[in-house]
């Protein structure tokens, strides 16, 4: 019979390795650093375009007014003394029409200087231009109708016109304001064609210069 070798040298095995159940532990994993760069532009943009909401929330404080308004007495502050020493006293007031809105405000006023009858007619017409600039059309506007004379040391820009000899017309430009002053001579008759009133016979070749007065006086009112 053939038995099992026997075991020579005594030789020893190492002992068996133990297997566990649980596996061991995974390295921690690397963090991907797209992720974060998508993360923070798109925080980003979310902190930009609510910046960009809010910047449109405010409410625009719109052009410098230059210290006019829309609290205006037209015809108390338009005095104009310097034309009353020439033309004669003022009497009949009117206000006109009065127009306000977001855009644009205009009042005028317009007076008679002299007899009632056969004195001179003025008129006053403040507009602020509460949006848009008039500077770009002014110059544009005063000659087309007619206004060809420039006046210096008047507001931005002031144009003026005799009628004729038979009064003047003068436009100023101060930032978002304009001015028009207006002055006629009246010829008022009855029902068979004549005169009403005497007229008192007035030398208008120089009325560009208390004109130009007034005006100054009445925009130093307006503005306060």
């Amino acid at each position: 019979m053939i038995s099992e070798p026997e075991l020579v040298g005594g030789v020893e095995f190492d002992a068996p390795e133990v297997l566990s159940e649980a596996p061991p532990p995974r390295p921690p994993r690397a963090r991907r650093p797209w992720l974060w760069a998508l993360g923070g532009a798109v925080l980003a943009s979310a902190v930009w375009g609510g910046g960009l909401y809010a910047y449109g929330q405010k409410k625009d404080p719109g052009p410098d007014l230059g210290g006019y308004s829309t609290d205006v007495k037209l015809c108390e502050a338009a005095k104009l003394k310097a034309l009353g020493g020439i033309l004669g006293k003022r009497s009949a007031d009117g206000d006109g029409p009065e127009m306000n809105e977001p855009a644009v405000y205009e009042a005028s006023c317009s007076m008679v200087f002299g007899d009632p009858d056969a004195g001179y007619s003025a008129t006053v017409t403040y507009t602020l231009h509460k949006v848009m600039d008039p500077g770009h059309e002014f110059a544009a506007r005063a000659k087309y109708y007619g206004l060809g004379t420039s006046i210096g040391g008047l507001g931005e820009e002031a144009f003026f016109d005799d009628n004729g000899g038979e009064g003047g017309e003068l436009r100023v430009l101060d930032g978002q304001v304009e001015i028009a002053l207006s002055i006629y001579r009246q010829y008022g008759t009855d029902a068979d064609g004549k005169p009403l009133g005497e007229a008192k016979e007035v030398d208008l070749s120089g009325i560009d210069v208390p004109m130009t007065e007034d005006m100054l006086s009445l925009m130093a009112v307006l503005k306060k």
